[in-house]
């Protein structure tokens, strides 16, 4: 991951999806809004943010010490080692918080969703990608020890359980959507295991174009209905939400 993350089109899609989310309740909120990203495997999202927001202060957290160590030698905010099901934060310590594709690792995702909403403030954001469609399921989830692919309806209920006041949610990763299943679905597996990899030059560039499209259509028109991923936005009740007045 630390290897890819900074070039790959997947990760700088995802990163400038979380990043639009972010801003939409950030951009006239705190002057020094508090940050976590929950699953910050190597740092990607952390590295790339502080040059672009630098009165955003982060602090990330993963459960892997390697991760950990990559993120603290690539990031200046703080990085903790621990567990998503108990966080090691207080209540409401954060202005708003990032997952991104972590949940499904999870055997208990429900008490992350929880602890999520526990450490956020009141009217503070909180944006979850995961990967969608249970029918996708392929040796891909297997590799990177998934546990649970989503769907729209179910993610929905689980963040309501958990306290949460739904905002948006919308796939993405559409257009390359019959490719990814062709590849996953029909295809004999690759060796490695994931097909989540840097590719040459001239792909790269074609898949990110398709994911300026699909930035320029969330952006401009509305949500996309369907998509390899599930990016979900969603507010503690409670105090004033960022960009709301």
């Amino acid at each position: 991951m630390a290897a890819v993350e900074d070039q790959m089109w997947f990760y700088r899609a995802l990163h400038a999806h979380l990043e639009r989310e972010l801003m939409v309740t950030l951009h006239d909120g705190l002057a020094q809004p508090s940050l976590l990203d929950a699953g910050c495997g190597t740092g990607g999202f952390i590295r790339r943010m502080e040059p672009r927001h630098p009165n955003w202060r982060w602090t990330g957290i993963d459960l892997e010490p390697l991760a950990c160590e990559f993120a603290a030698a690539r990031c200046k905010g703080t990085i903790v080692q621990g567990s998503l099901l108990v966080l090691p934060f207080p209540d409401a310590a954060f202005d708003a918080v990032i997952c991104s594709d972590v949940l499904y690792h999870l055997d208990d995702d429900r008490m992350a969703f929880n602890e999520l909403c526990r450490v956020l403030r009141p009217g503070g954001t909180l944006v979850v990608n995961v990967p969608a469609h249970r029918w996708l399921w392929s040796y891909h989830d297997v590799t990177v020890h998934g546990r649970r692919r989503y769907e729209r309806s179910g993610l929905n209920v689980q963040l309501r359980e958990a306290g949460f006041d739904l905002r948006r949610m919308t796939h993405w990763n559409t257009l390359p959507l019959p490719l990814v299943y062709i590849r996953r679905k029909l295809l004999p597996a690759p060796t490695s295991g994931s097909d989540v990899r840097l590719y040459p030059p001239s792909i790269e560039s074609a898949f990110s174009a398709g994911a300026a499209v699909e930035r320029w259509w969330l952006r401009t028109i509305g949500n996309l209905p369907f998509g390899s991923s599930i990016l979900a936005t969603a507010t503690k009740p409670g105090g004033t939400p960022h960009g709301t007045g």
